[in-house]
Protein backbone atom coordinates (compact mmCIF):
# COMPACT_ATOMS: atom_id res chain seq x y z
CA UNK A 1 0.00 0.00 0.00
CA UNK A 2 1.66 3.14 -0.87
CA UNK A 3 1.48 6.37 1.43
CA UNK A 4 0.35 9.41 0.45
CA UNK A 5 3.13 12.27 -0.20
CA UNK A 6 2.42 14.11 2.93
CA UNK A 7 2.77 11.05 4.94
CA UNK A 8 5.99 10.12 2.69
CA UNK A 9 7.61 13.67 3.22
CA UNK A 10 6.81 14.16 6.90
CA UNK A 11 8.27 10.29 8.08
CA UNK A 12 11.44 10.91 5.74
CA UNK A 13 11.95 14.41 7.44
CA UNK A 14 11.34 12.34 11.04
CA UNK A 15 14.43 9.87 9.96
CA UNK A 16 16.50 13.00 9.20
CA UNK A 17 15.76 14.62 12.53
CA UNK A 18 16.70 11.06 14.16
CA UNK A 19 19.88 10.15 12.42
CA UNK A 20 21.00 13.43 12.72
CA UNK A 21 20.51 13.80 16.44
CA UNK A 22 22.51 10.68 16.89
CA UNK A 23 24.99 11.90 14.98
CA UNK A 24 25.89 15.38 15.67
CA UNK A 25 23.67 15.36 19.03
CA UNK A 26 25.33 11.86 20.89
CA UNK A 27 28.69 10.35 18.18
CA UNK A 28 30.50 13.55 17.32
CA UNK A 29 30.21 15.44 20.66
CA UNK A 30 31.04 11.48 22.60
CA UNK A 31 34.14 11.51 20.10
CA UNK A 32 35.36 14.96 20.60
CA UNK A 33 35.30 13.92 24.47
CA UNK A 34 37.43 10.57 24.05
CA UNK A 35 39.65 12.68 21.67
CA UNK A 36 40.33 15.20 24.33
CA UNK A 37 41.16 12.08 26.89
CA UNK A 38 43.98 10.96 24.69
CA UNK A 39 46.98 11.36 26.78
CA UNK A 40 48.71 14.86 25.51
CA UNK A 41 45.63 16.45 25.13
CA UNK A 42 43.50 15.70 28.88
CA UNK A 43 45.38 19.19 30.34
CA UNK A 44 43.94 21.13 27.04
CA UNK A 45 40.35 19.54 27.12
CA UNK A 46 40.19 20.37 30.27
CA UNK A 47 40.94 24.50 30.07
CA UNK A 48 44.87 23.87 30.74
CA UNK A 49 44.89 25.03 34.39
CA UNK A 50 48.14 25.03 36.31
CA UNK A 51 47.58 23.64 39.55
CA UNK A 52 50.60 23.87 42.51
CA UNK A 53 50.92 22.29 45.67
CA UNK A 54 47.80 20.55 44.85
CA UNK A 55 45.79 23.91 44.15
CA UNK A 56 44.60 25.26 41.32
CA UNK A 57 46.18 28.93 40.82
CA UNK A 58 44.76 29.46 37.01
CA UNK A 59 45.00 28.98 33.47
CA UNK A 60 47.61 29.42 31.10
CA UNK A 61 45.14 30.48 28.67
CA UNK A 62 43.53 33.02 30.61
CA UNK A 63 45.70 36.32 32.02
CA UNK A 64 44.90 37.32 35.58
CA UNK A 65 45.64 40.93 37.81
CA UNK A 66 48.43 40.72 40.38
CA UNK A 67 46.78 43.36 42.81
CA UNK A 68 46.20 43.47 46.25
CA UNK A 69 42.86 44.19 47.90
CA UNK A 70 42.56 47.62 46.93
CA UNK A 71 43.05 47.01 43.79
CA UNK A 72 47.01 48.28 43.01
CA UNK A 73 49.29 46.48 41.34
CA UNK A 74 51.89 43.88 43.79
CA UNK A 75 55.41 45.24 42.98
CA UNK A 76 56.71 42.29 43.06
CA UNK A 77 55.13 40.23 40.37
CA UNK A 78 55.18 41.23 36.71
CA UNK A 79 51.74 42.47 35.89
CA UNK A 80 49.28 41.59 33.32
CA UNK A 81 48.07 44.11 30.62
CA UNK A 82 44.87 45.71 30.92
CA UNK A 83 41.43 43.88 30.93
CA UNK A 84 37.70 45.09 29.85
CA UNK A 85 36.29 41.85 31.12
CA UNK A 86 33.96 42.71 33.59
CA UNK A 87 35.90 43.70 36.61
CA UNK A 88 38.94 42.11 35.34
CA UNK A 89 39.50 38.94 33.21
CA UNK A 90 36.27 37.70 33.52
CA UNK A 91 35.98 34.65 31.52
CA UNK A 92 32.06 34.98 31.85
CA UNK A 93 32.19 38.23 30.84
CA UNK A 94 35.05 38.55 27.66
CA UNK A 95 34.57 41.44 25.91
CA UNK A 96 36.84 44.36 24.67
CA UNK A 97 35.77 48.55 25.95
CA UNK A 98 34.33 48.79 22.79
CA UNK A 99 35.80 52.50 22.31
CA UNK A 100 37.97 53.53 19.76
CA UNK A 101 40.45 56.21 18.32
CA UNK A 102 37.67 59.04 18.55
CA UNK A 103 36.91 58.58 21.88
CA UNK A 104 39.21 61.86 23.28
CA UNK A 105 36.40 63.46 25.47
CA UNK A 106 36.01 62.95 28.96
CA UNK A 107 32.55 62.64 30.36
CA UNK A 108 33.10 65.01 33.52
CA UNK A 109 30.58 64.71 36.91
CA UNK A 110 30.47 66.75 39.92
CA UNK A 111 31.22 63.51 41.56
CA UNK A 112 34.68 61.84 39.99
CA UNK A 113 33.12 57.93 40.75
CA UNK A 114 30.74 59.31 37.99
CA UNK A 115 32.60 60.40 35.66
CA UNK A 116 33.68 58.36 32.31
CA UNK A 117 37.44 58.42 31.03
CA UNK A 118 37.50 58.10 27.35
CA UNK A 119 39.75 55.83 25.88
CA UNK A 120 42.60 58.48 25.62
CA UNK A 121 42.43 59.53 29.14
CA UNK A 122 42.80 55.93 30.14
CA UNK A 123 45.85 55.05 27.79
CA UNK A 124 47.60 58.63 29.42
CA UNK A 125 46.90 57.86 33.38
CA UNK A 126 47.99 54.17 32.79
CA UNK A 127 50.90 54.60 30.53
CA UNK A 128 51.68 57.33 33.61
CA UNK A 129 50.93 54.78 36.08
CA UNK A 130 53.72 52.61 34.50
CA UNK A 131 56.09 54.94 34.34
CA UNK A 132 56.10 56.02 37.75
CA UNK A 133 55.99 51.99 38.85
CA UNK A 134 59.01 51.25 36.35
CA UNK A 135 61.10 54.12 36.25
CA UNK A 136 60.38 54.65 33.21
CA UNK A 137 59.33 57.54 30.87
CA UNK A 138 55.73 57.45 31.00
CA UNK A 139 54.68 60.12 28.47
CA UNK A 140 52.69 60.10 25.37
CA UNK A 141 51.76 62.00 22.33
CA UNK A 142 48.28 63.92 23.34
CA UNK A 143 48.17 63.38 27.11
CA UNK A 144 48.90 66.07 30.01
CA UNK A 145 51.40 65.53 32.01
CA UNK A 146 48.73 64.39 34.77
CA UNK A 147 47.71 61.75 32.81
CA UNK A 148 44.39 62.71 31.06
CA UNK A 149 44.10 63.63 27.53
CA UNK A 150 45.36 66.29 25.91
CA UNK A 151 42.17 67.87 24.23
CA UNK A 152 40.64 71.42 23.72
CA UNK A 153 37.83 72.28 22.93
CA UNK A 154 38.42 75.51 20.85
CA UNK A 155 35.43 78.01 20.26
CA UNK A 156 35.44 80.85 17.18
CA UNK A 157 33.24 83.83 16.72
CA UNK A 158 31.57 82.70 13.78
CA UNK A 159 31.19 78.61 14.33
CA UNK A 160 34.35 76.81 12.54
CA UNK A 161 35.94 79.91 11.54
CA UNK A 162 36.96 83.42 12.78
CA UNK A 163 38.61 84.52 15.57
CA UNK A 164 39.45 82.25 18.50
CA UNK A 165 37.08 83.55 21.27
CA UNK A 166 37.21 80.70 24.49
CA UNK A 167 39.28 77.87 24.65
CA UNK A 168 38.69 74.75 27.55
CA UNK A 169 40.93 72.23 28.56
CA UNK A 170 37.89 69.25 28.33
CA UNK A 171 39.74 66.53 29.96
CA UNK A 172 40.76 68.93 33.53
CA UNK A 173 39.26 70.17 36.00
CA UNK A 174 40.04 72.31 39.47
CA UNK A 175 42.48 71.80 40.86
CA UNK A 176 44.65 70.92 38.03
CA UNK A 177 46.61 73.31 35.88
CA UNK A 178 46.06 74.06 32.02
CA UNK A 179 48.31 71.73 30.26
CA UNK A 180 49.04 74.92 27.56
CA UNK A 181 47.99 78.04 29.44
CA UNK A 182 47.21 79.86 26.21
CA UNK A 183 46.22 78.92 22.47
CA UNK A 184 47.06 81.26 19.97
CA UNK A 185 46.86 83.81 22.05
CA UNK A 186 43.44 83.09 23.99
CA UNK A 187 43.94 81.69 27.84
CA UNK A 188 43.03 78.41 28.48
CA UNK A 189 40.25 77.64 30.95
CA UNK A 190 39.51 74.23 32.87
CA UNK A 191 36.08 72.10 32.18
CA UNK A 192 32.84 72.38 34.43
CA UNK A 193 31.63 69.27 35.08
CA UNK A 194 28.59 68.41 33.59
CA UNK A 195 28.96 70.56 30.60
CA UNK A 196 28.93 69.17 26.80
CA UNK A 197 31.94 71.59 25.17
CA UNK A 198 30.97 69.80 21.90
CA UNK A 199 27.42 70.02 21.91
CA UNK A 200 27.89 73.93 23.04
CA UNK A 201 30.24 74.50 19.66
CA UNK A 202 33.39 73.61 20.58
CA UNK A 203 36.29 71.98 17.97
CA UNK A 204 37.77 69.40 19.39
CA UNK A 205 41.81 69.91 19.12
CA UNK A 206 43.63 66.75 20.58
CA UNK A 207 47.43 69.10 21.19
CA UNK A 208 50.51 66.41 20.25
CA UNK A 209 52.91 67.59 23.04
CA UNK A 210 56.23 67.10 23.10
CA UNK A 211 56.26 63.56 24.09
CA UNK A 212 59.17 61.23 22.19
CA UNK A 213 57.00 59.53 18.86
CA UNK A 214 58.08 56.25 20.34
CA UNK A 215 56.63 56.00 24.34
CA UNK A 216 59.04 54.16 26.42
CA UNK A 217 55.70 52.39 27.78
CA UNK A 218 54.64 49.51 25.55
CA UNK A 219 51.32 49.83 23.60
CA UNK A 220 50.05 46.54 25.48
CA UNK A 221 51.02 47.65 28.91
CA UNK A 222 48.15 50.57 28.46
CA UNK A 223 45.43 48.89 26.35
CA UNK A 224 43.13 45.72 26.79
CA UNK A 225 42.92 42.84 24.22
CA UNK A 226 39.89 42.21 22.26
CA UNK A 227 38.87 39.76 24.53
CA UNK A 228 39.86 41.43 27.67
CA UNK A 229 41.67 37.62 28.95
CA UNK A 230 44.99 37.31 26.87
CA UNK A 231 47.75 36.04 29.11
CA UNK A 232 50.41 37.78 27.61
CA UNK A 233 52.45 40.36 27.87
CA UNK A 234 55.16 41.72 24.87
CA UNK A 235 58.75 40.93 26.09
CA UNK A 236 58.95 44.86 25.84
CA UNK A 237 56.34 45.27 28.89
CA UNK A 238 57.80 42.47 30.36
CA UNK A 239 61.54 44.36 29.85
CA UNK A 240 60.59 47.35 31.73
CA UNK A 241 59.50 45.57 34.55
CA UNK A 242 62.56 43.09 34.95
CA UNK A 243 64.07 46.13 37.38
CA UNK A 244 61.55 46.54 39.51
CA UNK A 245 61.13 42.79 40.30
CA UNK A 246 64.75 42.04 40.86
CA UNK A 247 64.68 44.72 43.38
CA UNK A 248 61.55 43.68 45.33
CA UNK A 249 63.04 39.76 45.40
CA UNK A 250 66.56 40.73 45.38
CA UNK A 251 67.64 39.28 42.67
CA UNK A 252 70.06 39.94 39.88
CA UNK A 253 68.40 41.90 36.88
CA UNK A 254 70.23 39.48 34.49
CA UNK A 255 68.96 36.29 36.47
CA UNK A 256 65.55 37.55 36.02
CA UNK A 257 65.82 38.61 32.44
CA UNK A 258 66.65 34.76 31.66
CA UNK A 259 63.90 33.50 33.40
CA UNK A 260 61.66 36.05 30.84
CA UNK A 261 63.44 34.65 27.84
CA UNK A 262 62.38 31.22 28.91
CA UNK A 263 58.67 31.63 29.57
CA UNK A 264 58.81 33.92 26.07
CA UNK A 265 57.03 31.82 23.24
CA UNK A 266 57.45 32.88 19.36
CA UNK A 267 55.39 33.86 16.58
CA UNK A 268 52.84 31.03 16.47
CA UNK A 269 54.24 28.53 13.41
CA UNK A 270 56.77 30.80 12.82
CA UNK A 271 54.62 33.82 11.15
CA UNK A 272 51.76 34.61 12.98
CA UNK A 273 51.16 37.05 15.41
CA UNK A 274 54.06 38.34 17.83
CA UNK A 275 56.38 36.67 20.64
CA UNK A 276 54.34 36.81 23.80
CA UNK A 277 55.13 36.31 27.48
CA UNK A 278 53.02 34.09 29.88
CA UNK A 279 52.88 36.71 33.40
CA UNK A 280 50.76 33.63 35.08
CA UNK A 281 53.95 31.58 34.46
CA UNK A 282 56.00 33.21 35.38
CA UNK A 283 55.24 34.74 37.91
CA UNK A 284 55.32 30.83 39.28
CA UNK A 285 58.55 30.56 38.59
CA UNK A 286 59.33 33.55 40.47
CA UNK A 287 57.90 32.50 43.36
CA UNK A 288 59.53 29.65 42.79
CA UNK A 289 62.89 30.15 42.13
CA UNK A 290 63.03 33.95 43.97
CA UNK A 291 60.74 33.90 46.67
CA UNK A 292 59.63 37.42 47.71
CA UNK A 293 61.86 38.79 50.93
Amino acid sequence: MRLPSWLSQHLAALRAVLVFTVLLGLVYPLALVAVGRIPGLDGKADGSLIEVGGRTVGSSLIGQSFTDADGNPVPRYFQSRPSAAGDGYDPTSTSASNLGPESVVDTLAADPADSTPSLLTQVCARSKAVGERDGVDGRRPYCTPDGVGAVLAVFRADGLTGRIIRVVSVNQVAPATPFVSTWQGVPVELARPGQDYVAEGGVVTPVRGDAPAEPAVPADAVTASGSGLDPHISPAYAEIQVARVARERGADPAAIRRLVEEHTTGRSLGFMGEPGVNVLELNLALDEKYPAR
